[in-house]
């Protein structure tokens, strides 16, 4: 009986152990950019490839020489992010495993402002301090909260600022497809302001 009792204990022991000490593995892990793209499928594996090319054509690529890894856009702000980005990557990874994944992948966690906001919290209050500018400079940013307070619709940081689109430095990576329409969507919320 106390053999069994010990055993009892010790299993109850290990597991938590065993469950922090993998947690512990992962999350280092999730940091190293290859590591994650060893098991996702296109276009991951592109985006991956491009993010070690000398000169950055996307957004995400962009970011790599900053020391910005994958996981940190790809998670939300603050701890919720953090535990929604592990709690899809855990379920991208039994999916891999299992050969169930989705070719190509589809994110059930879509980057909201925050991932952005995180790194860039002051780029909605800059134009505030320096005045709204009517020329198109950056006005836009200061107005967004204003617009999404006021319209389920409005747009986001991704919105215009497309990660994994190639567009040139100099065009600050837009999706210049979206921009005309996301203004004009703007205006008719809160009018010619």
């Amino acid at each position: 009986m106390r053999q069994v009792v010990i055993l009892v204990i010790g299993i109850i022991v290990a597991i938590p152990l065993l469950l922090v000490g993998t947690a512990g593995v992962s999350l280092a892990l999730e940091n190293q950019d290859a590591f994650c793209a060893a098991c996702h499928t296109e276009p991951e594996s592109k985006y991956y490839a491009q993010s070690i090319q000398t000169n950055p054509l996307t957004l995400a690529a962009y970011h790599r020489p900053k020391q910005t890894a994958c996981i940190d856009c790809h998670s939300g702000g603050g701890s919720l992010g953090r535990m929604q980005g592990l709690v899809q990557g855990a379920d991208d990874l039994k999916l891999y495993v299992t050969g169930n994944y989705r070719a190509p992948a589809i994110t059930s966690n879509p980057l909201g402002d925050d991932a952005c906001l995180k790194c860039h919290a002051t780029v909605t209050q800059q134009q505030s301090r320096r005045g709204v500018s009517r020329s198109g400079n950056g006005h836009y940013h200061q107005f967004l909260t204003r617009w999404q307070a006021a319209d389920a619709r409005a747009a986001h940081c991704v919105t215009c600022h497309s990660g994994h689109v190639t567009n040139p430095a100099n065009q600050t990576f837009l999706n210049n497809g979206n921009v005309a329409t996301v203004c004009e969507h703007c205006h008719s919320v809160l009018g010619g302001r």
